[in-house]
């Protein structure tokens, strides 16, 4: 911007006149500039309610339409400490017995104890030289009782104990290079104070077991570093493993897990007589049902306190100048009381609250358990909203659910959604799977994108962007015109200043004259 010096010969407040002549030009540019900062906020707010409304719709709305969120069951163990029990949704209602006669073990084994030639405990630098394998040896342990999946490793006579241990904990049993063997791997430390090598599968079972190979290759190693049985083999324990018996019938692992029928079954302590109840999860159903009614609760609550909020009209968009002669919190009370009324009477937020209101005033004919076929809504299962007079404006799309203990206003009331569950969870299922695929279907309506909207978006993202966008425009345009008037009228005055100069000029010189006769 030029520097501009007026008012020095006329004493006028020329900045104060330009100003006050370009008052109009100032107001055009500064109201363009408000509008698009009021879409930026209201783009804000949108997209803000986009992703609350596109999480209940990806999430707990689209659970709610398939049966696998109403099939829910759950299984008593009589003998909780001996084991613990995963029913899947497939599990069949029943009682079962239950013998936990052999827990799955992992192999180990206790190493002899590793003395030099002079009879000293090995330390993790003593060489193999040192324990006497003078040229060196070979290592080796069977995995799974596989003679083809061996564990193999060679070590030098200038080899450490450290470095033998490198070796075997990175180890591999088989060629897995050429597809032969498992590529198991085993646990192996050398426990210095005691002079012992100690080794365990990483898995229980007998697959991942192992077991000592002492062949002509490998017996003198496998001797030295005290990989060998004591003559009663009580320093090895086998990988074995777990065996129950369910209803009589007998079934093994090589962990304690046991998947049967529907049921995950982790064995914890061998015991007899254990029962299993599986049944309905009456509870589960339920606490599903009310998730999803919260979260629609929750996202019509908001809908109506952005709808029904005062438009604040009279608050108008402040501008640089005005920002200035208030406090920071004087700004952010103006701006929030703006913001809040940004939606309010919205032609879209009231199309989305009414589709979801009518897909939840919803009727489906149910067949019941008796064969009869009944016309359900959500007060056949205690599901209203509140009185209409009694209830605030913002919360007269709020359902509550009878006999629920979290809600002060129906807690009192008989439990009819329980009691349906319980007596008839299958028309439950019916009702609310239908309930939840036409709401989903209405959200879905409002959730295609179009010219203005893209896909999953509940407001027209495409034309805000648009008018933000030719805000642009509008503001440079205004700004040029702004420009432009005030460097014509300053022109104008530097006109005027130079002539007053000339003629305050010559004064001087005329009196001069007649002073110097």
């Amino acid at each position: 911007m030029p520097i501009r010096i007026t008012g020095m010969n006329s004493g006028l407040d020329t900045e104060s006149i330009i100003t006050a002549l370009t008052q109009t030009k100032q107001d055009r540019l500064d109201t363009a500039k408000a509008d698009q900062k009021k879409i930026t906020w209201k783009m804000e707010k949108w997209n803000a309610l986009n992703k609350k409304v596109a999480s209940f719709y990806n999430g707990t709305l689209s659970t709610m339409r398939f049966s696998a969120a109403y099939t829910k069951k759950t299984t008593t163990v009589s003998n909780a400490s001996a084991a613990t029990v995963i029913t899947g949704n497939n599990a069949m209602d029943a009682t079962q017995s239950l013998d936990i006669e052999k827990l799955a073990k992992a192999a180990y084994l206790t190493g002899k104890e590793v003395t030099d030639e002079s009879g000293n405990k090995a330390t993790k630098s003593s060489t193999m030289a040192d324990l006497g394998l003078e040229n060196g040896g070979t290592l080796k342990f069977k995995i799974g009782g596989d003679s083809n999946d061996i564990l193999k490793v060679d070590v030098a006579a200038s080899d450490t104990i450290e470095d033998v241990l490198s070796k075997l904990k990175a180890a591999k049993s088989g060629d897995t290079a050429n597809g032969v063997g498992t590529g198991t791997q085993l646990n192996f430390n050398y426990d210095e104070n005691n002079g012992r090598f100690f080794v365990s599968s990483k898995e229980a079972g007998t697959a991942a077991s192992f077991e000592l190979v002492s062949d002509d290759e490998s017996a003198d190693a496998m001797e030295a570093l005290g990989f060998a049985l004591k003559d009663d083999g009580s320093n090895y324990i086998a990988g074995s493993k777990a065996r129950i018996k369910l209803n009589g019938e007998t079934y093994e692992s090589n962990s304690n897990t046991f998947e049967i029928n529907g049921l995950t079954i982790t064995a914890n302590e061998e015991a007899t007589g254990i029962t299993l109840n599986t049944k309905q999860d009456t509870s589960g159903i339920y606490d599903n049902i009310k998730k999803m009614l919260k979260e629609y609760n929750e996202l019509m609550k908001e809908f109506a306190t952005l709808y029904n909020a005062d438009a604040a009209t009279k608050y108008k968009m402040l501008t640089d100048d005005q920002k200035d002669e208030m406090s920071d919190k004087e700004v952010e009370e103006w701006e929030t009381k703006i913001k809040d009324g940004l939606l309010s009477k919205d032609e879209t937020l009231g199309n989305i609250r009414t589709a979801m209101k009518n897909a939840m005033g919803s009727s489906y004919d149910i067949t019941m358990k008796d064969g009869t076929v009944l016309k359900l809504s959500l007060a056949s299962f205690g599901i209203a909203t509140g009185s209409y007079f009694s209830t605030e404006e913002n919360e007269r799309d709020v359902f509550h659910i009878d006999g629920d203990k979290d809600d002060s206003s129906s807690s009192g009331n008989t439990d009819l959604l329980n009691k349906m569950i319980s007596t008839d969870p299958q028309a439950v299922q019916d009702f609310f799977t239908q309930l939840s695929k036409d709401l989903y279907s209405n959200v879905s309506d409002l959730m295609k994108g179009t010219k203005y909207r893209t896909s999953f978006t509940i407001y027209e993202d495409k034309l805000m962007a648009s008018q933000y966008s030719s805000y642009n425009t509008k503001i440079n345009d205004a700004q040029e015109a702004l420009t432009a008037a005030q460097d014509k009228l300053y022109r104008r005055f530097s006109k005027m200043e130079t002539a007053m100069s000339k003629i305050n000029s010559n004064s001087s010189s005329l009196s001069s004259f007649f002073g110097g006769g």
